[in-house]
């Protein structure tokens, strides 16, 4: 009897609440319909990753398969070959991308000059907001072996006799989407550790100072354990990103001669999705990663839990 009054008085409270909020449910409205219309409907595609998908032929008309190209795509040497490059290039990126925002936050952190802090975090922020095609095109041409900028400063330092044919060794490829990754998402990147340090309270400095602690010291006893738990949580949502190590930079980039190293899986959905018509292979594809990416970050999140750090739910 008890749990029942009390239901029911949590009921009339959530109606009370929802009647006092109701202009901002009522605004809440396009937006909700907004997600399902472009996040959820679209789901229904997945279906062709069980079919021999014909785009001629009605849904009913579909010959459903069941798992032929997922045993399909995971005895393909060539899916196997772009999983381990999709993988191993995002866990470049996502390393050397945290290890620069963070120490270069707490650099910026440290400019006391606020005019020349501001120059260098606008020039830091600037190649975000260049598109990969014209990213690419730079790169292309710093490596590049006839009079590219990077050759010149290598020979003329000595470090080198003869150019480096930097998109012709497969060996090179990795760093160059790493290297090129850093410098374009390095300023964006900061932008959070930077919040996350201003909201540091300024008196744990004053005693670190009074106690003797120097710039060095403050970052390593104050900054960083402070702006941890934004750490961790950019981490998890980084791990549920793992097989998105993106697609303009490796298209644009890639060649016959590096082609075992650039494909990824976005690459292979393309391969074989509007190159070859084949849909469903496609998006057998794009439903592994999805998956994989999905369960990756509920994955960590439960780590993190369990380890007492901050977590997303």
């Amino acid at each position: 009897m008890h749990e029942s009054r009390l239901s029911l008085h949590r009921r009339s409270k959530l109606i009370t609440t929802m009647i006092s909020q109701r202009q901002l449910l009522i605004m809440s409205v396009p937006i909700i319909l907004y997600i399902i219309l472009f996040s959820y409907v679209p789901l229904w595609g997945w279906t062709m990753s069980f079919q021999n998908f014909r785009p001629a032929k009605s849904f009913f008309a579909q010959e459903w398969v069941g798992l032929k190209w997922f045993k399909f795509m995971f005895s393909d040497p060539v899916f196997l070959r772009t999983v381990r490059n999709t993988v191993m290039m995002s866990l470049i990126n996502t390393t050397l991308g945290f290890i620069s925002a963070i120490g270069f936050a707490l650099l910026l952190n440290e400019i006391r000059s606020v005019p020349f802090k501001r120059i260098t975090q606008t020039i830091s922020y600037l190649p975000h907001f260049l598109s990969w095609v014209i990213v690419t095109g730079l790169v292309s041409t710093m490596l590049s072996v006839e009079d590219g900028a990077v050759n010149n400063l290598l020979i003329t330092l000595q470090i080198i006799k003869d150019p480096i044919l930097w998109f012709s060794e497969p060996k090179y490829f990795w760093g160059i989407v790493g290297a090129t990754y850093v410098w374009k998402e390095l300023g964006w990147n900061t932008i959070i550790y930077l919040a996350a340090i201003a909201g540091i309270d300024p008196t744990l400095y004053e005693a670190a100072e009074i106690d003797g602690c120097g710039r060095w010291k403050k970052m390593y006893h104050i900054t960083l354990p402070s702006i941890k738990p934004t750490i961790i949580i950019l981490l998890i949502m980084s791990v549920g990103h793992i097989l998105d190590a993106g697609f303009e930079m490796q298209y644009l980039l890639r060649n016959g001669l590096v082609q075992d190293v650039s494909d990824t899986i976005d690459i292979y959905m393309l391969m074989f999705g509007l190159q070859r018509s084949n849909y469903s292979l496609a998006t057998a594809a794009g439903l592994f990663k999805n998956v994989v990416n999905i369960s990756l970050i509920f994955a960590a999140n439960e780590i993190a839990k369990r380890a007492g750090e901050e977590r997303l739910i």
